[in-house]
């Protein structure tokens, strides 16, 4: 109950303070990307529980000959780099924590597609509720490799508590502010979970 009420009073104020930046931010997509500014995609949450989560977009449109989207690399902007690197296509998860889908603080929510390549271990992560930010995501952010991202929040679900939490979120500021381990687009250096595990098990 403590955690959740930190959650909800710190996502309000960030809601209030963020706003000018956010408006801001939301303009300039608008802008050089069109619409919608708002990426939304449905994240298994608390107990795996399907739930919408929200970012900015940071990606053009773009399709090949048949209607296919591009690759990810080739639908990038500078803009859309920059906004992943400085973490500002997060901010609208600020609204998932305030409505409960997610937490300030726990394993980041990950793609629906990958429910089925969890160890039972692993499974543990659906315990609580994901994070904009997460033990994970200050041991590496998007460079780790995926046992070593999902052996973290683990870790972080066993040993969670909010001095933990406190000490997360002050460090994810650091990293933000230094852009330190982030991938713009990780799929350049590392293949999806599905598509690792896959792999793994042919081999």
């Amino acid at each position: 109950m403590l955690k959740r009420l930190f959650d909800i009073v710190a996502s309000t104020c960030g809601l209030l303070l963020l706003s000018p930046i956010i408006a801001i931010v939301a303009w300039q997509i608008s802008r050089k990307l069109g619409s919608p500014v708002l990426f939304r995609q449905v994240r298994p949450g608390l107990h795996a529980k399907p739930f919408e989560m929200v970012k900015f977009r940071t990606m053009r449109d773009a399709v090949d000959t048949n209607g296919n989207p591009l690759p990810d690399s080739e639908r990038m902007t500078p803009f859309g780099s920059f906004l992943r690197s400085s973490s500002l296509d997060e901010l609208p998860e600020l609204w998932n924590v305030l409505k409960g889908d997610m937490s300030l603080v726990g394993p980041r929510p990950l793609l629906t597609r990958y429910l089925p390549y969890y160890t039972e271990t692993e499974r543990s992560r659906f315990t609580v509720r994901p994070g904009i930010t997460g033990w994970a995501q200050i041991n590496g952010r998007n460079e780790s490799r995926w046992d070593a991202r999902l052996a973290h929040d683990v870790w972080y679900v066993k040993n969670r508590s909010l001095g933990l939490d406190l000490k997360i979120i002050l460090k994810t500021i650091s990293k933000v502010f230094g852009s330190d381990g982030v991938v713009v687009d990780p799929s350049q250096t590392m293949l999806n979970l599905d598509e690792e595990r896959i792999s793994k098990r042919e081999n």
